[in-house]
């Protein structure tokens, strides 16, 4: 009698749970039907292109939308409208701003390093869709490619916390592009041009956005670049990701800020700039919650011209955009009953995927302050 009736109560539980989990993705899929067959094309385009920012969701349109209409929406988001503006309008080309200065209230110029740590300011700034996390890299000889492996062992890519760990580093975001089909991608040979520490270490002459620096520490973003021409222009450290990833050009005198015509989606975003006094921005947002769906393309186009960055591309993003600060909570004052389990290992920003910090072939570090570099 006590067995049935034991039997009888894991039975119910599991009825339960199994409604739940029924109820639960019946919710998902009426939702998901609702805004993509809905009669807003706007909301149903940004459903679209959120889901295909991630490897894992970009199946998702394809159960409700022809394949014609999906690559429609995805085409339309690539289309692209070019603002020039001034460099001496950018905001860090105001008068004083090239020594690393400021006018306050009273006209008095004021150090924006002053308050710096590690050379860096960090620095947290929340927007109606996202909260972004940005470190300003004083000295951009500083910022260099880090790498997994040699990509000819086979090894799987790094987590950002072991690289960090290996290279001594103070800070780091993702980077480059890699095979991720599904989302089950292991990171272990990037995507496109790479180089690290003034050598080539991958060339599989796939055509994407390049994005380094060279020997005089000068960030190029191009929507590609061969290895010979790299090498003519002393390129040191670069990744590559995708096509039409260039967010801001200069060309000495005028700023280009590549604006998306149409909606790009929601997504977690990776950004690295570099403003006309050559310091770097690093910028990783959130995404993938009710409290922050995540930035668009032109959301950080708009972040980093705040920002004064005067060239600037998009890196790899979505379950990839992850930003390292060696113990920036203590640093900054940052109580650390506020952090979830990766923050408190050195993520600034809130991971938000189905599996554990990603493995990745390429990240951009900030070496320490003293450290000598070779390039």
């Amino acid at each position: 009698m006590k067995r049935r009736r034991i039997a009888t109560v894991i039975g119910r539980i599991f009825l339960v749970l199994f409604t739940v989990l029924f109820l639960t993705a019946f919710g998902v899929v009426a939702l998901c039907y609702t805004l993509l067959k809905g009669p807003s094309p706007t909301v149903r385009d940004m459903v679209v292109l959120s889901a295909m920012q991630a490897s894992a969701t970009k199946w998702l349109p394809g159960l409700f939308l022809d394949d014609g209409l999906v690559e429609e929406i995805c085409a339309h988001s690539a289309d692209v409208q070019e603002e020039v503006i001034s460099m001496g309008t950018a905001p860090e080309n105001a008068e004083g701003s090239e020594q690393g200065t400021q006018a306050d209230a009273a006209g008095q110029e004021q150090d924006e390093w002053a308050e710096a740590i590690d050379g860096m300011l960090y620095k947290t700034c929340s927007k109606p869709t996202f909260q972004a996390y940005l470190l300003l890299v004083k000295d951009p000889s500083r910022v260099y490619v880090g790498t997994s492996s040699d990509y000819r062992s086979g090894k799987i890519g790094a987590r950002i916390f072991d690289i960090v760990e290996r290279e001594g580093a103070v800070a780091a975001i993702n980077a480059g592009e890699f095979s991720d089909v599904n989302g089950q991608g292991t990171g272990d040979t990037p995507i496109g041009l790479t180089y690290s520490r003034g050598s080539c270490v991958w060339d599989d002459k796939a055509k994407r956005t390049f994005i380094g620096f060279d020997g005089e520490n000068v960030l190029h973003v191009c929507d590609s670049m061969t290895r010979e021409e790299a090498q003519q222009l002393g390129i040191r450290d670069a990744v590559s990701f995708q096509t039409g990833n260039v967010l801001i050009s200069n060309d000495g005198e005028n700023v280009t800020l590549y604006y998306a015509e149409g909606n790009t989606g929601m997504a977690q975003r990776t950004a690295i700039a570099q403003r006309a006094d050559g310091a770097v921005i690093l910028l990783v947002t959130d995404g993938r919650t009710a409290s922050s769906l995540g930035a668009t393309r032109n959301d950080i186009i708009d972040l980093l011209e705040e920002e004064g960055a005067v060239t600037a591309g998009m890196l790899d993003g979505g379950s990839s955009a992850m930003m390292y600060y060696k113990d920036y909570y203590t640093k900054y004052d940052i109580d650390p009953a506020e952090l979830d389990e990766y923050q408190k290992m050195g993520l600034t920003n809130r991971y938000k995927a189905f599996t554990k910090p990603r493995h990745m072939p390429t990240f951009f570090l900030v070496a320490p302050e003293d450290e000598e570099r070779q390039g």
